[in-house]
């Protein structure tokens, strides 16, 4: 064992396209946002809020954990999106100093727009970001030694 592990010329190929292909999907993802008002974190904020998990309370704290943001961060962002009118705070029923998130009816609608024209998008990129994926998988338990 003399030298440092290493990744091959084509495990960095790999990894340099797969990095490609997500940020080719995420730059799609900031421009249709942008095209519908938003910023890609305000989006991003609403598809958390919506697509939580059962059980899992829409609390600013969540949603800043589920977005890898700081908790003011997040508090700004919702006040943002609640002046848009895509979101509305709401007391806890259990705890009334927890503040809840919810969409509204325009932030459902919004989000909807986006989520069609995200699932389009991977419905045609999707197969190439796959590849990617599938060929650095392939690769990454191949070591060459220095």
């Amino acid at each position: 064992m003399g030298g440092r592990a290493d990744l091959s010329c084509d495990q960095y190929r790999d990894l340099a396209e797969f990095r490609r292909q997500i940020r080719k999907f995420l730059h799609f993802s900031e421009l249709t946002a942008k095209e519908h008002g938003l910023e890609a974190q305000q989006h991003q904020l609403l598809l958390a809020v919506h697509g939580l998990p059962d059980g899992v309370r829409p609390t600013i704290r969540e949603i800043a954990s589920r977005l890898f943001i700081e908790h003011h961060s997040a508090v700004e962002l919702v006040n943002r999106l609640e002046q848009k009118g895509a979101i509305a705070r709401q007391a806890g029923t259990e705890d009334k100093r927890e503040v809840l998130i919810r969409l509204t009816p325009a932030g459902r609608a919004v989000l909807r727009k986006l989520a069609l024209a995200h699932r389009n998008e991977l419905e045609r990129s999707g197969p190439e970001l796959a590849r990617a994926l599938q060929s650095t998988l392939r690769h990454s338990h191949q070591r060459v030694s220095l």
